[in-house]
């Protein structure tokens, strides 16, 4: 069994995107792995080369930066470092630059892709999802954040990046028929100091909206306000042992204040039947559970 991984990053420096992280919490898993390195304004290009691996394949890319509608650039990049996987790779690990996969889960991982390597009905594994959110120490627990995502796919180039790049689907639009697998996905996109988080809002909703959407949309500070919140639980796990070192310099300040949730009656009760059944009420599925 070959499995490659796979992602895109762009200013990494920039914007302080965790990829190296990301990449090397799944690389002992992985035979190769190919990175989208797209046209940056920093060395980003330099610190994917200084990962010390002989399984790390660099394609550099240019960026559309004049698409600016639902994020589909994301895809586009996406399906660039897939279409750069041998023929010979039977598993592809998708790993987005600030997604990062605890070292505890990796076995269970590499089974179930030697369980459903030779099984044509699965086109792919499902993980579950835990989103950090203003520090190390909280994830999001309300409605706005998804559950469950596809990251590892079949080597099928009819398999194509969706939409903004956050899942996949068939080139007829089609849904993959996937397995769950007993793992998750630990996303810290929303954990950065409140300026670079704020630098990152400002150039991320780029590739969604136009100047106008911004200018009304996006607030013209230094420092992000991760107050602004919903809800939150606090985190009582472990992180992977490739964040130790972002762990401890982290250098800023949030306490979260449970007295001030501002969930809806009807999330409430949605995340006591989550708590009782596992259900999630209303959530997005972009795949088939088979």
């Amino acid at each position: 069994m070959k499995v490659t991984g796979f992602t895109i990053i762009r200013n990494a420096l920039k914007y302080d995107y965790p990829v190296v992280e990301a990449i090397n919490s799944i690389l002992p898993i992985c035979d190769e792995f190919v990175v989208a390195v797209g046209n940056s304004d920093d060395t980003t290009l330099n610190l994917i080369k200084s990962i010390n691996s002989s399984k790390i394949k660099i394609i550099e890319t240019i960026w559309d930066d004049s698409l600016r509608k639902g994020g589909q650039v994301l895809a586009i990049e996406t399906n660039k470092a897939f279409d750069a996987i041998s023929n010979d790779t039977d598993w592809c690990f998708y790993i987005q630059s600030d997604e990062c996969v605890h070292e505890k889960y990796l076995d269970e991982i590499k089974s179930a892709m030697m369980k459903y390597k030779d099984n044509p009905n699965v086109d792919g594994l499902l993980f579950n999802y835990l989103h950090f959110y203003g520090h190390y120490n909280y994830i999001g627990n309300s409605s706005r954040w998804y559950n469950k995502e596809i990251r590892i796919i079949k080597n099928n180039k009819s398999i194509r990046s969706y939409k903004d790049a956050q899942g996949f689907r068939k080139t007829d639009d089609s849904k993959l028929r996937v397995k769950q697998i007993n793992a998750e996905i630990y996303h810290y996109g929303w954990v950065k100091t409140p300026k670079a988080q704020q630098a990152k809002q400002e150039n991320f909703h780029k590739m969604w909206h136009d100047d106008e959407w911004l200018n009304k949309n996006v607030a013209k500070v230094e420092e992000f306000d991760y107050s602004e919140i919903d809800s939150l639980d606090d985190f009582k796990g472990t992180h992977p042992q490739v964040y130790k070192q972002r762990i401890l310099e982290a250098n800023w300040n949030f306490k979260f204040d449970k007295s001030k949730i501002k969930i809806s009656l009807k999330d409430k009760f949605k995340n006591i039947v989550k708590k009782i059944t596992g259900w999630n009420i209303g959530e997005y599925k972009n795949y088939k559970l088979i």
